[in-house]
C-alpha cells in the first residue's frame, strides 16, 4: 500500500508541474532560509558555552548606585579577584582579565603590535583555552611569563621551539616564553594571541589597587557544592566592607550566558544579543509558514481534480485515516524533495552568509543534532503543510462527488483568503522591518555627532610607545608638516568615553547627592582636533600656566550643575580645585543607544601624555598628511611599528551588528514576499483555469481586457489591503518597541506604512495581473467550444 501511495503522489507531481514546482520552490525557499538561521541561531547559543566548567564559571558585576540612578558595569577594582576568593569560601578560584591590550612584541628584526591581554594565574584553570606546551596551572604563575599563540610562534620563531625564549616588550623588558595555546573554540567570544600575568600589569597601574576605583574584569570558579544565589547574597556588600561608603552592590552572571544577555537597565536584566536570536527565530518562523500557507492553498484549491479519487477510495472502503495518512504522506514527500533543493541552496549561499555575519557555519552532516533537525523540519513542515488539505480532502462526501455536484462551502472559500490575509500581512510585517531597520541605520551613520568624524585618525597607546615625555615635541613637529591641520592627545579614543567619577564638587552642590560625572583628560588643541564647536570661553592655551587646573564642561555636564552660564564658574575635581574656562556643545562619542553623558575634560600634563594621539588632516590631503605622520613618527619612535585608526571606519564598526540586522531584514523580506506571490501566482492560475468558461461568455457579451484583468485581480487586492490594515497596528507595537533601545532614533512615520502597503499591493497586482491578461486574451472559442 505505501509503495502504491508513493506512486500516486509521483504520478500528481509529474501531472501537475507548475503547481509541483511552485509548491516544491517555495517551500525549499523557506527552508533554506529557516536553515541559515537555524545555524547562526545555533552558533550564537553555543558561544562560550564550549567551557567545561560553565555551570560553574560567572562573571562579577557592580550595580553602582546614584541618588536612585542604578548603573550596571562589569568593571571591577583590580584587586577583587586575590581578595574574594580568600573571603568567600564557596568561590574556588578567581582572575582578573584585562581588556586587550596591544603591545610590540620584538624578537630579532620582527616586531609588531599583538593583541591579548593580562590575566591572573588560574585563568587557564578555570577556563577550557588550553595549551600545546607548558602547565596551564603554572604557565602564567612566574610575572615574566608569556603564553603565546600558534600563531605567534610560527611569526617570530620560524619553527623552533618557543618555550624558554625570550620576546622583548615595548622595546623595555623581557617576558619568557612559558606555554604555546591550542587554537581558540570559535565559540569563544573573547579573542588573544597572547596572556601575560596579570600581576605584571598592575605593578605599573597603582590606581588598580584602589577599592574605589574600576576596570579590569573578574571571573570566578564556583566551588561544586553551592549555588549561585547563596554566593550573590554572600558578595552583595562586599565592597562595602573594603571601601566604607561604597555605592556598589556586587552580583554573579553565568559566563557563558552573559554573551547573549549584556544589557541593563536601572540594575536588571534587559537583553542583549539574546534580541536578535529571538528575532531571526521569529523571522524563520514567519516564512516557512508563509511557504506552508501556499502548500495549503493550492492543494485546498485544487482538491476539485482529485475529488473523484477520493471519492472511489471511499466507495471501495477506505477508511478516512488511511485517506488522511495518504495525503500527509505525500505533503511529506514534496517537503523532502523541497529540502533536497533546500540543502544545495544553503550550500551555495553559506559562503556569503558567513561573509555578512562573520560567522564560520557549515552543514556538518555527521552532527546528530543536524541530522535530528532536519528530519524533524521536514515531518515538521510537511505535516503543517499537508494537514489542512489532508482533513478538508478526506472529509469529501463519496455521494457528492460521484453526483459531479461538488462544490466548495464558503468556509472553504474564507479559509484559503484568510491565509492569504496571514500570508501577506507577515510579508508586510518583514517589509516594513526592513524600512525601519534601514532608516534607523542610516540616521545613526549620519547623525550630526557633534564633533568631526571625518579626516580624523588616532594613535592608540602613545604611553605604551614611549611618547608620554615628549609628545608635545612630536605635536610641533607634526603641526610643521604639509597636509596636517591639527594635532592632540586625549585618554580616550574619539568614539569612546573616558573614566568616570563621582569626585566633583563645586559652589552649592547638594552633597547628600551622589552624581556621576566622565572625565577625559585631553590635551592642547583638543577642541580644534575633534572639531567639537565651543559654545563659550576658550580651550587649554599653553599661554595660561593655569590651565593644569582648569576644565571644559559639556552642556549635559553645566546642566547637571545648574550652571546656566558656566564658564568662569569654580568647580573641583579629585580635590584640585580650578574654573570651567569653556563650554562644549554636546557630542557623541560612546553609542547612540544611550544618552550623552555629562564629560569633564582636564588638562593632560604635557610631560606625562597617555592614551591616543588625535591628528586631523587637511580635507583631500589624506594621503600627503598620512606619510608625513609615519615619516616624523620614526622619527619618535624607530623601531616601533606604525599604527593608525580612522575615526569614521571605527564609527562604523560601532554598529556593525545593526548592518547586519539591516542587510538580513532586507533579504528576508524580499524572500517572504517573493514567497507569497508564488502562492498568489499559483492561485491565480487556478482561479483564471477555473472561470475560463466564465471569461469566455463574458468576452463573447463585449468585456474588455481590462475588464476581465480588473474582475480577476480586485479579490486578491482586497485580501492584501485587508492584510496590510491588520499588520499595520501590529508592526508598529513591535516596531517602536525596538527603537526604544535607541537614545536617539527616528520617528515611525505614516508614510513608512502607506509605502509597505503600496508595494505589497504593486507587487500583488503584477503577480496576479500576468494570470488575469494570460486568461483575458484566450480565444473564447477553445472555452466554449464544448458547450
Amino acid at each position: 500500500m505505501f509503495k502504491n501511495y508513493l506512486k500516486i503522489a509521483w504520478r500528481n507531481l509529474l501531472k501537475n508541474k507548475t503547481f509541483s514546482f511552485i509548491n516544491i520552490l517555495g517551500l525549499a525557499l523557506g527552508m533554506s532560509c529557516s536553515l541559515l538561521i537555524m545555524l547562526w541561531v545555533q552558533d550564537e547559543m553555543k558561544m562560550d558555552r564550549f567551557h567545561a566548567n560553565d555551570a560553574r564559571l560567572y562573571s562579577v558585576m557592580e550595580n553602582q548606585h546614584y541618588s536612585g540612578v542604578i548603573n550596571t558595569y562589569a568593571a571591577t577594582p583590580g584587586i577583587l579577584a586575590e581578595n574574594i576568593v580568600k573571603d568567600i569560601p564557596e568561590i574556588e578560584m578567581a582572575s582578573q582579565v584585562l581588556w586587550e591590550e596591544s603591545p610590540v612584541f620584538r624578537v630579532g628584526n620582527v616586531f609588531d603590535n599583538e593583541k591579548g591581554r593580562y590575566v591572573q594565574g588560574d585563568f587557564l584553570t578555570m577556563t577550557s583555552f588550553d595549551l600545546l606546551q607548558g602547565d596551564k596551572k603554572t604557565a602564567l604563575r612566574r610575572p615574566d611569563g608569556v603564553v603565546i599563540s600558534q600563531k605567534l610562534a610560527e611569526k617570530y620563531f620560524r619553527g623552533q621551539d618557543p618555550m624558554g625564549k625570550t620576546i622583548r616588550l615595548d622595546n623595555k623588558d623581557d617576558v619568557i616564553v612559558t606555554g604555546i595555546l591550542k587554537e581558540p573554540s570559535r565559540y569563544s567570544s573573547m579573542k588573544f594571541d597572547f596572556l601575560m600575568s596579570y600581576d605584571r600589569w598592575q605593578k605599573v597601574n597603582d590606581w588598580s589597587k584602589d577599592w574605589g576605583n574600576n576596570g579590569p574584569r573578574c571571573m570566578v570558579l564556583l566551588a561544586g557544592n553551592t549555588t549561585v544565589e547563596k554566593v550573590n547574597a554572600k558578595i552583595k556588600d562586599y565592597i562595602k566592607t573594603k571601601n566604607k561608603g561604597s555605592n556598589v552592590d556586587l552580583f554573579l552572571v553565568n559566563y557563558g550566558q552573559s554573551y547573549l544577555y549584556s544589557n541593563y537597565e536601572a540594575g536588571k536584566l534587559n537583553g542583549g544579543r539574546i534580541e536578535y536570536v529571538q528575532m531571526f527565530t521569529i523571522v524563520a518562523v514567519f516564512i516557512l509558514i508563509i511557504a506552508c500557507i501556499n502548500f495549503m492553498n493550492l492543494a485546498t484549491a485544487r482538491s476539485v481534480k482529485r475529488a473523484k479519487e477520493v471519492g472511489l477510495r471511499k466507495v471501495v472502503g477506505a477508511f478516512r485515516t488511511s485517506l488522511i495518512g495518504q495525503f500527509l504522506g505525500e505533503s511529506v514527500l514534496i517537503t523532502f524533495l523541497a529540502l533536497l533543493f533546500a540543502l544545495l541552496i544553503v550550500l551555495a549561499l553559506t559562503p556569503a552568509f558567513n561573509t555578512l555575519t562573520e560567522k564560520q557555519l557549515t552543514l556538518d552532516f555527521t552532527d546528530p543534532f543536524l541530522v535530528i533537525c532536519l528530519l524533524a523540519l521536514t515531518t515538521i513542515t510537511g505535516i503543517v503543510a499537508g494537514s489542512y488539505p489532508a482533513l478538508f480532502m478526506s472529509s469529501l462526501n463519496p455521494v457528492t462527488i460521484l453526483k459531479g455536484a461538488l462544490k466548495f462551502k464558503p468556509s472553504a472559500t474564507y479559509f484559503r483568503q484568510g491565509l492569504v490575509v496571514f500570508q501577506f500581512g507577515l510579508s508586510i510585517l518583514l517589509i516594513l522591518a526592513m524600512i525601519v531597520v534601514y532608516r534607523q541605520i542610516e540616521f545613526i551613520q549620519n547623525k550630526n555627532l557633534g564633533f568631526s568624524k571625518e579626516n580624523l585618525l588616532y594613535i592608540s597607546d602613545i604611553k605604551e610607545k614611549g611618547m608620554a615625555k615628549n609628545f608635545e615635541t612630536f605635536r610641533q613637529a607634526l603641526l610643521n608638516e604639509p597636509g596636517i591641520k591639527s594635532v592632540s592627545s586625549s585618554q580616550a579614543s574619539p568614539l569612546e568615553y573616558g573614566s568616570s567619577t563621582m569626585g566633583v564638587r563645586w559652589p552649592g552642590k547638594d552633597t547628600t547627592q551622589e552624581l556621576l560625572f566622565t572625565v577625559n583628560p585631553a590635551g592642547y588643541g583638543f577642541i580644534k582636533t575633534m572639531g567639537i564647536k565651543l559654545l563659550d570661553g576658550r580651550d587649554f592655551d599653553p599661554s595660561f600656566g593655569t590651565d593644569s587646573l582648569n576644565y571644559l564642561v559639556n552642556e549635559v555636564a553645566a546642566k547637571k550643575m545648574g550652571y546656566k552660564d558656566p564658564v568662569g564658574k569654580e568647580l573641583t575635581m579629585w580635590g584640585k580645585k580650578g574654573k570651567i574656562i569653556g563650554l562644549m556643545k554636546d557630542f557623541h562619542t560612546g553609542s547612540l543607544h544611550v544618552a550623552i553623558e555629562p564629560l569633564i575634560v582636564n588638562l593632560q600634563d604635557p610631560k606625562a601624555v597617555w592614551g591616543q594621539a588625535l591628528i586631523r588632516t587637511e580635507a583631500g590631503q589624506t594621503t600627503r598628511a598620512i606619510a608625513n605622520l609615519e615619516k616624523v613618527y620614526r622619527q619618535f619612535n624607530p623601531g616601533m611599528p606604525f599604527k593608525y585608526h580612522f575615526a569614521d571606519e571605527e564609527f562604523g564598526n560601532q554598529y556593525k551588528a545593526e548592518n547586519v540586522v539591516s542587510k538580513l531584514s532586507n533579504y528576508f523580506a524580499f524572500l517572504a514576499i517573493f514567497i507569497s506571490c508564488l502562492g498568489l501566482f499559483g492561485l491565480a492560475a487556478f482561479t483564471a483555469e477555473q472561470r475560463t468558461k466564465e471569461i469566455g461568455v463574458r468576452k463573447v457579451l463585449g468585456a474588455t481586457v481590462s475588464n476581465l484583468v480588473g474582475m480577476l485581480s480586485a479579490d486578491f487586492l482586497k485580501l492584501v489591503l485587508i492584510a496590510s490594515l491588520i499588520s499595520f497596528p501590529v508592526a508598529w507595537y513591535f516596531l517602536k518597541n525596538w527603537l526604544e533601545k535607541y537614545a536617539y532614533r527616528i520617528d515611525l512615520e505614516w508614510w513608512y506604512f502607506a509605502v509597505a502597503g503600496i508595494a505589497a499591493l504593486a507587487i500583488a497586482l503584477f503577480t496576479v495581473s500576468f494570470q488575469a491578461i494570460k486568461a483575458a486574451l484566450m480565444n473564447p472559442i477553445r472555452s466554449l467550444k464544448s458547450e
